[in-house]
C-alpha cells in the first residue's frame, strides 16, 4: 500500500490532505526532527489499524463496520520544514528509510530506522517509524518503548502522542492510552484521530457509550468528507441507549 504522506521538506500542500489507511496498512510518520515547527500540526488519521497489530489477549468486537484506530488523516494544513540545521545526510537516509517502508521492503526500513535513532537519537520520526513496524510485527512492548522515545524528543507533535495512544491501547494499558490522546488533543484541537480514538476506547474497552458518542461526534465534526463507518457506529450507540432506556421508563410507568 502507498503512503498518503510526503516528506515536510517537500511542503505538504494544503490540498494534499490524506486519506484513511486501509486494514492492516502501514502509515509513516514523516517528521523528522525532535524541534520541528509548524503553525499547527497536520492532523494526523486514521488507523483502521493504522498498525493493525493484535494483542494476545481477548478483545470486544469493533463497532459495526471493523475494528478503528485514528493514526494519520490530516486536513491539509502544510507543515513548515524541519530543522534547517538538520544535516542533509540525514535527510537522505530518512527519505531512503520511508521509501523502503513505502515500498513493502519493511526490513530493509527497520535497518535504516534503527541505524538513524544510533547516529541521531535525538530525531523523533526514526522512532516513531519504529514504533509503528513494530507495532504491524505484534512488537508492543518494542513498539511502546521507541514511540515513549519519540515524544520524549518531539513532545509538541501530537502525532506521536496519537501513536503512542494506540500502542498502550493495544498493551490494554487503557488510562495511559486516554492521557495519550487527550496530551494529543490538548497540543491540537482541531486534529481528528485522537477523538476516534478516545471514542473507540470508550466504546469498546471503558463501556462508556455516552462519552464514546460524544469523541464520536467531535471527531465527525472535524471531518469534513465524513465518515460512513462512524456515523454508522454513532446510530449503533444511539440505538444500543435506547433499547437500555425503554425497561427503566416502563417501570417508572
Amino acid at each position: 500500500m502507498r503512503f498518503a504522506e510526503r516528506h515536510p521538506l517537500r511542503c505538504m500542500a494544503a490540498s494534499a490532505a490524506r486519506r484513511f489507511v486501509a486494514a492492516g496498512g502501514f502509515l509513516a510518520c514523516v517528521l523528522l526532527g525532535a524541534c520541528a515547527q509548524f503553525s499547527k500540526p497536520a492532523p494526523e488519521d486514521f488507523d483502521s489499524s493504522a498498525a493493525a497489530a493484535q494483542t494476545s489477549q481477548a478483545k470486544p468486537q469493533a463497532p459495526a463496520g471493523g475494528a478503528a484506530d485514528a493514526s494519520q488523516k490530516s486536513a491539509g494544513k502544510s507543515l513548515a520544514p524541519v530543522n534547517d540545521e538538520i544535516d542533509a545526510g540525514v535527510l537522505l537516509q530518512f527519505d531512503d528509510a520511508l521509501r523502503a517502508l513505502q515500498d513493502g521492503h519493511t526490513e530493509d526500513a527497520e535497518h535504516r530506522f534503527v541505524a538513524l535513532t544510533r547516529s541521531h537519537p535525538e530525531l523523533g520520526g526514526p522512532h516513531a517509524n519504529l514504533g509503528i513496524i513494530y507495532r504491524h510485527e505484534d512488537k508492543i512492548p518494542q513498539s511502546i518503548a521507541e514511540l515513549e522515545k519519540a515524544v520524549q524528543c518531539n513532545p509538541q507533535q501530537p502525532v506521536f502522542w496519537n501513536q503512542l495512544g494506540i500502542a498502550y491501547r493495544l498493551q490494554g494499558q487503557f488510562p495511559k492510552a486516554r492521557d495519550a490522546y487527550e496530551h494529543a488533543i490538548h497540543l491540537d484541537p482541531s486534529y481528528p484521530g485522537p477523538y476516534l480514538n478516545l471514542g473507540v476506547l470508550f466504546d469498546l474497552y471503558l463501556w462508556d457509550s455516552k462519552k464514546a458518542q460524544e469523541y464520536y461526534d467531535l471527531y465527525l465534526k472535524l471531518t469534513p468528507g465524513g465518515d460512513e463507518k462512524v456515523v454508522k457506529w454513532v446510530a449503533d450507540l444511539k440505538n444500543r441507549n435506547r433499547q437500555a432506556q425503554a425497561p427503566a421508563q416502563k417501570e417508572k410507568e
